[in-house]
């Protein structure tokens, strides 16, 4: 099985997932606290938008896009990331932009969409089940980057969590996320 066979569906499913959870926030809770301690809500949703923007450009070996301003278009966007990344040639090689492998970059969106989805949807008061293959992925994956992503500014000090806790709560712990956040 190819990175690309084996991560789309998952990718995928993961997108539409928090897909879901931008579509079901109310414009009045875009002022909310988030998990995210650098984000209110619409600032989260609009790292979001910035997220599938970049890696749709990534996906397509273009460049690392800056952020821009909300515009409520996520799924639009994230719909646009899922088919550049759908095509064999995205996965191939490693992104000159951001000098690492292409596969690396497919886990960094599925985590970016798995652990920003419950972000929302705790801070939106949603239900959230990320799909549990997504999550076993992000973790195998977390393990092996944690280090790099907390030097770049990516994940937070981990947060300890119990070891009979389910695999998204350890998942969380490990990228700086207490699974018991409440607004």
């Amino acid at each position: 099985m190819t990175a690309m066979e084996d991560m789309m569906p998952l990718m995928t499913r993961a997108s539409e997932r928090t897909a879901a959870v931008v579509r079901a926030v109310r414009k009045d809770q875009f002022g909310c606290p988030t998990p995210c301690a650098k984000f209110d809500v619409r600032e989260l949703i609009n790292h979001l938008e910035w997220v599938a923007e970049m890696f749709e450009s990534l996906g397509r070996k273009g460049p690392r896009t800056e952020q821009g301003p909300y515009t409520g278009d996520f799924s639009e966007r994230a719909e646009r990331t899922l088919a550049a990344w759908a095509r064999p040639e995205a996965w191939e090689g490693s992104s000159a932009a951001m000098g690492l492998p292409m596969s690396t970059l497919g886990h960094m969106y599925l985590v970016d969409m798995v652990v920003h989805g419950w972000d929302l949807a705790r801070a939106t008061g949603q239900e959230y089940e990320p799909d549990p293959e997504a999550v076993a992925r992000a973790m195998r994956f977390t393990d092996q980057m944690v280090e790099m992503g907390r030097q770049r500014g990516a994940f937070g000090p981990p947060v300890a969590v119990l070891d009979d806790t389910p695999p998204f709560d350890r998942l969380l712990g490990i990228i700086g996320r207490d699974p018991t956040w409440t607004p």
